[in-house]
């Protein structure tokens, strides 16, 4: 048995002309929490596609557990929970049957997780699945996935049409699965929620993968920002290596700085009498936007 949730090597797609994945290669271990992020059409949802067995690559290879996702889906199904970005039910299927029966699938059923489930989605399940809003699809979806007794949870854009206080749910419950030991990939927009679930970050911009890493590792090649204010004038700063869009503010000055270069700066301004310091590190946004800036 691989040690890996997913392992994806060379991973490459073609809808006729249309190259929808490019030679994508990334590993998801077990226990780990892996976000997935991109905007629409970057070849997340193919990927994904790929992995559930519903889209046959064209070159590469992904495993899941170590079996071909596309020879071995059926095995792969049993040990897997997947929910898409729109989640489309049954209409005269309430909720609760709609959970049931995705659960009762697996053969085993914790009535007790699952009641637990709907009670902090605040799901109410003996509504028709027709007079559901978006929000509340979702949240039959999610109740489903995280009621099975899954080894990996495959999520695309899972909080699509979520409230913030479901979205803090939602949360808990990914990190419940990690702490479980449960591998999780998380395909979303929203950097806040990646940042603050993900173990590890792979950016994926018109099919290939162009950054994959833990977010220590990404934010190492980005800027950090700083600002100071200090007793007299800064001096030298302007043409410092590695030091960009200096801007006054009141009493001091904001700038950033090229993370290689953060000891050299610290090292000047503090010549000058330093009376407040901050130093912010990149958000995750500020890494993927420096990928997708012209």
């Amino acid at each position: 048995m691989s040690d890996y949730s997913l392992e994806i090597a060379g991973l490459t797609k073609k809808f006729g002309k249309l190259t929808a994945l490019d030679n994508v290669s990334l590993t998801v271990d077990k226990g780990e929490v892996f976000g997935y992020i991109g905007p629409n059409g970057a070849g997340k949802t193919t990927t994904i596609r790929i992995l559930l067995g519903i889209v046959k690559a064209t070159g590469g290879n992904a495993k899941v557990f170590g079996m071909d996702a596309w020879k071995h889906a059926v095995e792969i199904h049993k040990k897997i929970a997947y929910v898409p970005g729109d989640v489309n039910l049954w209409p005269n299927l309430t909720g609760g049957e709609v959970v049931d029966l995705f659960v009762n699938l697996r053969g085993k059923v914790d009535k007790s997780r699952r009641d637990s489930l709907i009670e902090r989605f605040e799901l109410d399940p003996t509504k028709k699945c027709r007079t559901y809003s978006k929000g509340n699809r979702q949240k039959v979806a999610l109740v489903a996935a995280f009621a099975s007794d899954a080894e990996l949870y495959i999520l695309d854009e899972p909080t699509s049409g979520l409230d913030p206080l479901m979205g803090h749910v939602f949360k808990e419950c990914v990190l419940e699965q990690k702490n479980n030991g449960k591998g999780v990939l998380l395909s979303s927009h929203i950097m806040s929620e990646v940042e603050q679930l993900c173990d590890k970050v792979g950016i994926i911009r018109s099919g290939k993968l162009v950054d994959f890493g833990t977010l220590d590792d990404l934010r190492h090649l980005t800027r950090v920002t700083m600002r100071v204010e200090t007793e007299r004038p800064i001096e030298g700063l302007e043409g410092t290596e590695g030091v960009h869009n200096i801007a006054e503010h009141l009493g001091g000055i904001t700038f950033m700085v090229d993370s290689a270069q953060v000891g050299k700066v610290v090292e000047l301004v503090t010549k000058f009498g330093v009376q407040k310091f901050e130093s912010m590190p990149p958000s995750l946004e500020d890494v993927f936007m420096l990928h997708y800036q012209d």
